[in-house]
């Protein structure tokens, strides 16, 4: 029993309960909780760069630097690094942050050569969600952060502002893409089923069965960290 001014006595039933309530109003307990430490990879997650260098990555990685455990997108410098593992089915958690007008993207099953938004499966896309205010560029809606660039959509207005770290994972299975923004669902499409795309131009890699994970910068000092991969059978 636990005691409060040696005259109040609390049943153990009702300890019990409060062990339950308590944590619920005080911060949330689910994996889906974001507002955490992601410093820690979480079970079953391999991470797959280690704050301090590119050991495990390769392409043209003078693009980027790695400052305060954090890979940072080199301004004025493009291309694609990536990690030399493949994967097949997989998820991965990261965490980026955007400068204003802000533009990169997840390379989803990249080949190892070439714009990963046609080779490969697909350029998640990573982009300011105000990038049409802030640059006074137009884009397709199919251009947006989260969608699959070119192919599908994805929902806007669930970043946080610029300058904070937001939490995403992206689910990818079969021809399946999910991708998840600070807990909401923006995404969630099969590719196989793509019929239509931006600019007319097709993306003959949509349907690869396999390949790396990396990111396609833009010119703009985009920063990732935390990233970790789940591999799935």
């Amino acid at each position: 029993m636990f005691h409060l001014h040696h005259s109040i006595t609390i049943p153990r039933c009702l300890l019990a309960l409060l062990a339950v309530v308590l944590p619920a109003v005080t911060g949330c307990q689910s994996a889906k909780c974001h507002a955490t430490d992601y410093s820690v990879p979480p079970p079953g997650f391999q991470s797959v760069f280690n704050g301090k260098d590119f050991t495990g990555w390769a392409g043209p990685l003078d693009c980027c630097a790695v400052k305060d455990g954090a890979i940072v997108w080199q301004r004025g410098k493009g291309g694609t690094i990536y990690t030399q593992a493949e994967y097949t089915n997989f998820i991965v958690r990261l965490e980026f942050k955007l400068p204003p007008g802000g533009n990169n993207g997840l390379a989803i099953r990249y080949p190892g050569y070439g714009d990963t938004a046609y080779v490969g499966m697909c350029e998640c896309q990573v982009l300011d969600d105000n990038y049409e205010k802030n640059t006074g560029e137009k884009i397709d809606p199919r251009q947006a952060h989260g969608s699959a660039y070119g192919m599908v959509a994805a929902k806007r207005g669930f970043q946080k502002p610029l300058g904070e770290w937001n939490f995403e994972e992206v689910t990818v299975k079969g021809s399946t893409i999910k991708v998840e923004l600070n807990g909401t669902v923006i995404l969630d499409a099969d590719l196989s089923k793509v019929t239509e795309f931006a600019g007319n131009r097709k993306h003959p890699g949509k349907d690869r069965p396999s390949g790396h994970f990396g990111f396609a910068g833009h010119d703009d000092p985009v920063m990732f960290r935390n990233i970790y991969i789940k591999p799935l059978e």
